[in-house]
């Protein structure tokens, strides 16, 4: 080869390493520009089936699932046991008519009584004037002594009362704190139902009433977390005038109690349950949590149902080998609910070292991530906090979601729905006070109603508040 085509060919070899190397630099920057794209597209995609929102979050809603086998008619099923309401006992009816005939409906002939039972229809309405309206009267005497006029002095329970007795303020109270009622559809109804004119102000009285006889009970309450051996606790937005605030949900065995804060930090966690919580904090994956949960060496149970959806959105990513260490993960997990179902199956010892064996396979593969981000980041909450997930395996009474929290912030998330939040920190506290009243009331089986009712009298009496606490045995 001559110098001159030699000349030609390196230069032509060498232009070509150029175009290669180019080219392998734009590959790289595409790669990397296809990962940021896949990592964003994974994040817009989570919906509530893989992550924690919730899911009125969902652009696109998951289809229905489809009906069952055979399509079944609406309604009782044939074989189905037949529930009816009980008989209302003879002490609730307060008036009774018979009907009796005389003669055949079919052919006229005069008819003969017999002893067989009647045939009932027991049926309720309301009073045509559902309102009993009492005129409290002080008559007035003169002093011949001082020269002044006295008037006779009116029980305090009834001057506490004002226009509004104790039953009716529990019912607007109900209508307002249970019911999502608005003042103007509580206004409404008083107005409809109940033939009784009451202005925006006066039921605004009636509910402050209301709110300063819950005050002891929920005083008391929030005194009795620190003590609780176990507590879901969960958090939702609350708007008060615009800004942005904390509803907080402590849910114990037999109470529930709500707080609402400007902050969603773990102060909160330290004012309400203090710096030595003795009992296990059952919660999700949230900030707040692992930073109360490492300052002070607390007991967590972090929720299981939130691990669960966040393998499932490894499993939906795009990367093949992401999804497949999602695979792995979320068949362990299959794994220990399997163990799980079969309880009833099982000696309790045998059911104790399966559970422990699903429970050190479920970190083994959750610790073994390939070399993905998202899988890294799963694996290193693994090595952190892998145990914190199944804590209910060895401590007896502890659920290992978070359900109960999350179902009994549901009823605060749709009172924000329908009131729009509050306006001034004597609403917050009514809304604390009531939400707590409703949840733990329903906890215990008890009529929120009845304990308004009750609640009202004593305070309205100056005695002392009915415990929404349980006593013990």
């Amino acid at each position: 080869m001559n110098p001159a085509t030699e000349q030609a060919y390196q230069q032509t070899i060498g232009q070509q390493a150029e175009i290669i190397q180019q080219q392998q630099a734009r590959i790289a920057e595409l790669e990397k520009k296809v990962e940021e794209l896949t990592a964003q597209v994974a994040r817009l995609s989570k919906n509530s089936s893989n992550s924690s929102k919730p899911p009125s979050s969902d652009i696109v809603k998951p289809p229905k699932p489809p009906p069952a086998a055979g399509g079944g008619k609406i309604g009782g099923q044939p074989g189905h046991q037949r529930h009816e309401r009980p008989p209302f006992p003879p002490e609730q009816i307060n008036q009774i008519i018979d009907y009796r005939l005389d003669r055949c409906p079919d052919c006229g002939v005069r008819l003969r009584p017999r002893r067989e039972p009647t045939r009932t229809l027991q049926q309720v309405e309301l009073p045509e004037t559902p309102l009993v309206i009492t005129e409290h009267r002080a008559y007035a005497a003169w002093c011949p002594c001082c020269h002044r006029t006295h008037y006779a002095p009116l029980p305090p329970e009834v001057e506490r009362a004002g226009l509004v007795g104790p039953r009716l303020s529990a019912l607007v109270a109900w209508l307002k704190g249970a019911g999502h009622c608005s003042f103007s559809t509580a206004a409404r109804f008083c107005r409809d139902v109940l033939g009784l004119r009451l202005s925006r102000g006066q039921l605004a009285k009636v509910i402050a009433k209301a709110s300063a006889a819950m005050g002891p009970a929920y005083d008391t309450l929030a005194q009795s977390l620190p003590a609780e051996p176990y507590l879901n606790v969960d958090e939702t937005g609350h708007k008060e005038s615009g800004d942005g605030l904390w509803t907080w949900v402590f849910r114990a065995r037999l109470y529930t109690l709500f707080k609402i804060d400007p902050s969603r930090g773990s102060e909160v966690l330290i004012e309400t349950l203090g710096r030595e919580f003795c009992g296990v904090l059952g919660c999700d994956y949230f900030s707040a949590y692992r930073k109360y949960m490492g300052d002070f060496d607390i007991l967590v149970q972090f929720c299981l149902a939130h691990l669960i959806r966040d393998v499932k959105f490894l499993v939906d990513l795009p990367d093949p080998v992401t999804a497949a260490y999602g695979r792995r993960l979320l068949e362990a997990l299959r794994q220990l609910f399997h163990v799980i179902h079969r309880r009833e199956t099982m000696d309790p010892k045998r059911f104790q070292r399966a559970l422990e064996r699903a429970r050190d396979r479920c970190l083994k593969v959750g610790k073994r991530a390939p070399p993905r981000t998202e899988a890294r980041n799963l694996a290193e909450r693994f090595r952190r906090h892998g145990r914190d997930y199944f804590r209910f395996i060895t401590t007896a009474g502890i659920e290992p979601t978070n359900n109960l929290a999350e179902q009994a912030i549901r009823f605060v998330v749709q009172d924000r729905h329908v009131t729009q939040g509050t306006r001034s920190p004597r609403g917050r506290h009514w809304c604390e006070r009531i939400w707590t009243a409703v949840a733990s009331c329903a906890q215990q089986n008890r009529s929120v109603f009845e304990y308004l009712h009750q609640t009202l009298v004593a305070h309205f009496a100056g005695q002392p508040t009915p415990a929404l606490l349980p006593a013990g045995p």
